[in-house]
């Protein structure tokens, strides 16, 4: 794209361009991002001002700056565009010159405090199921219709705009025809998702949350509204309060209550099985019965979610049960693995933490008939060796069996690791557990001692590929492993 074009795309002045014809290919406000033909944003942050690395984006190929104007006295080596508001600016410009890619998709946005990736995951699964080639953009990582999780590279710790049009545009050329998108309160208040076309919005729930970047509850709430005014449809969940300060707000919206209150699209009769959530739906066009292999009452509201959303795009009532029915959750996030009702119940989680571990089993606690066992281990070298006793306190407090194993011991001798564990567990006087210093051997050992009715915990490696060992590094799926050891079960 000409400069002088993306000038008029951004609505400001050209008049003081070169005369010569010179050509954008890209554009970023990391003066290390540069490539050349970029355009940098210069903008001013909390700790440093853009305007500082004007020579950097100079020597690395930018052909111009976009900025709010210049600081005094200083002068600009490259044609410099003042705008009304940088972010914006970075914004308007990276949809510009990906070609806006939204508005050839459905694009559907989720936001909320909780509920958000779990909703994401559920809405792309559903849509796909009802026939629409969709792609995924959320916390975990981002799906192109191939299905494969991609991630962005580490340096994209969030994607900033331009990531979020360049993979939209990814998307729509890989033959997507809808994408959902996670929308984080970050990424609206930042305006990286500001040129995105949202066709609908979902508002999940909101708590309070992110206040030291927000201010008040009040900034964060707005800050998740601006997703809501921006759309054509909204999906509004009528069991969170603040719903009731967006109805209306959307050209044209539906509702959703999984705990009886009046919606267009009401769960009844839910029941929480060794194989997952058993409910009814009463929605606008049809009463059926479902079933979603999830754990936890809290993600019946998630699966309205996304049946409102997938319905209001074309989804039949049946399409609707049977992608509940198939969908297999997040990977790695409580992710439950499919088992015959003479076996175990087995949940693969991520949990690798002593917080992420105790939320994990407080959760299981409660619809667990039987025995709640957990396998866990502990990362080596240098990653936070002092969380390893906690991690076997909080196991051993919380689960009736435990067993301890290994995960990426790297460098660490693993009998290290595990003598840490232990440690935790008999400092607070606790002995319900055992050490299994294999993991494969650990998992087929834990499913033949737990029983029907029984839950397993797998924690720790959630959707990692690898196990890593010394010198060595395994291919890994947690998952087929637990299949694998179920299959062995006598």
């Amino acid at each position: 794209m000409r400069l002088a074009d993306l000038a008029t795309a951004l609505n400001v002045s050209a008049r003081d361009l070169p005369p010569q014809g010179l050509e954008v290919v890209g554009v970023t406000h990391n003066a290390d991002w540069v490539q050349p033909g970029f355009a940098f944003v210069a903008i001013r942050g909390a700790k440093f001002d853009g305007h500082s690395f004007l020579q950097k984006a100079a020597q690395k190929g930018a052909v111009a700056v976009l900025g709010e104007g210049l600081p005094d006295g200083q002068s600009s080596p490259l044609p410099y565009l003042t705008v009304p508001n940088a972010r914006e600016a970075l914004a308007d410009a990276a949809a510009a010159l990906a070609g806006h890619p939204s508005r050839a998709l459905k694009v559907v946005g989720v936001t909320g405090t909780d509920g958000k990736t779990t909703t994401s995951w559920l809405t792309r699964h559903l849509l796909r199921e009802a026939g629409l080639s969709t792609g995924l953009l959320s916390t975990v990582g981002y799906e192109l219709p191939d299905g494969a999780l991609r991630h962005f590279p580490a340096h994209f710790t969030t994607p900033e705009a331009p990531q979020v049009q360049e993979t939209l545009r990814d998307m729509l050329g890989a033959g997507a025809q809808a994408v959902v998108l996670e929308a984080s309160s970050h990424a609206l208040a930042l305006h990286r998702v500001r040129a995105v076309d949202w066709d609908v919005a979902v508002w999940t729930h909101l708590s309070s949350e992110h206040l030291d970047f927000h201010g008040t509850v009040e900034n964060y709430f707005a800050d998740k509204r601006k997703l809501v005014e921006r759309a054509r449809f909204a999906v509004l969940n009528a069991d969170d309060p603040w719903t009731a300060h967006l109805s209306g707000i959307a050209p044209a919206q539906t509702t959703y209550s999984s705990e009886g209150r009046a919606a267009d699209w009401q769960a009844g009769r839910i029941e929480e099985r060794a194989t997952g959530l058993h409910f009814q739906v009463v929605s606008p066009t049809a009463e059926f019965d479902a079933h979603l292999p999830m754990i936890g009452r809290f993600n019946v509201a998630n699966a309205l979610a996304g049946m409102a959303v997938a319905h209001h795009l074309g989804a039949t009532p049946a399409q609707l049960v049977a992608g509940l029915a198939s969908f297999r959750g997040v990977p790695g996030r409580m992710e439950l693995v499919p088992g015959a009702d003479d076996a175990p119940r087995v949940i693969v989680d991520f949990a690798h933490t002593p917080p992420s571990l105790e939320k994990a089993l407080s959760t299981l606690r409660t619809t667990t008939r039987g025995k709640l066992w957990v396998l866990l281990g502990s990362a080596g070298g240098p990653r936070d060796p002092y969380k390893r006793a906690p991690m076997g306190e909080v196991a051993t407090r919380l689960a009736d069996q435990v067993v301890f194993t290994e995960e990426d011991s790297r460098d660490t001798p693993l009998q290290d690791i595990l003598n840490e564990m232990e440690r935790g567990a008999r400092e607070a006087d606790r002995h319900n557990f055992s050490s299994i210093g294999d993991r494969r051997e650990a998992i087929r050992h834990i499913l033949q001692q737990a029983q029907a009715g029984d839950t397993v915990l797998l924690a720790g490696k959630g959707p990692e590929d690898t196990l890593e060992r010394a010198t060595e590094t395994i291919p890994w799926n947690e998952v087929q492993e637990a299949l694998e050891a179920l299959g062995l079960r006598k």
